[in-house]
């Protein structure tokens, strides 16, 4: 269980990395909203999850509607906003 925590706390460090060089950028937390929506996209498409929390992640991405994907993208966002 805890290297699975461990590699939640990386791709959300990883995630925290990017949306902080986003917004050193420039980009708008519209615009980076907008870009977490797709990359979700990719991520739910492409990408088989490999712990329960992106098992989780993609099961609730699976089953939102365009705009609670937006949400949940914007959720992400913040969540790692915060760290």
């Amino acid at each position: 269980m805890a290297t699975v925590l461990k590699v939640f706390d990386k791709w959300k460090e990883f995630l925290a990395e990017r949306v902080s060089q986003a917004e050193r950028a420039g980009m708008s937390e519209e615009t980076i909203s907008k870009l977490a929506f797709q990359i979700g996209e990719f991520l739910s498409d492409k990408v088989d999850p490999e712990n329960v929390q992106e098992r989780v992640l993609k099961e609730l991405w699976d089953a939102g509607s365009d705009e609670e994907k937006k949400t949940l993208a914007r959720l992400m966002v913040k969540l790692v906003d915060k760290a």
